[in-house]
């Protein structure tokens, strides 16, 4: 594996794939004894502290810089954002196979493609629609029983 390949985009959205799909399996385990809410709050504090661990080792805290009110706002909006979508997943995962509730969630690539339409400016190509399609397909194909 070259190092372009390692800081490409591609590799790194790879990896959230796998680690998405490691945490679908590692959260249906682990919410199975306790409230999905509280299930959330213990996974929000590991990452919390894990992130601060990063960004005190690699001196990211140091080097900050200033933050416009601009970035904290949609930073904020963007974490707040996350939290419902973790409250959210966990209890579906708490109520909910697995293999069904991930394909669910996975829907989310398409309203991020039409949310970068309305407010991003973006324009998928022909095959991107398409792969946009197909990912539609395959979560209501794979979610819903005929």
């Amino acid at each position: 594996m070259s190092a372009d390949t390692v800081w490409s985009w591609q590799f790194w959205a790879l990896l959230s794939a796998v680690f998405a799909a490691l945490t679908a399996v590692f959260a249906k385990i682990g919410v199975s004894d306790i409230d999905s809410d509280l299930a959330t709050f213990i996974r929000t504090i590991v990452v919390l502290t894990s992130l601060a661990a990063i960004l005190l080792a690699t001196g990211k805290f140091s080097n900050a810089g200033p933050i416009s009110t601009r970035t904290w706002i949609f930073l904020v909006l963007s974490g707040l954002g996350t939290g419902a979508s973790w409250l959210c997943y966990f209890r579906a995962l708490k109520i909910g196979p697995a293999s069904l509730v991930a394909p669910i969630d996975k829907l989310s690539v398409v309203f991020v493609a039409l949310f970068a339409v309305m407010f991003l400016g973006e324009r998928p190509s022909l095959n991107g629609w398409l792969g946009i399609a197909l990912i539609a397909a395959g979560a209501v194909l794979i979610a819903f029983k005929a």
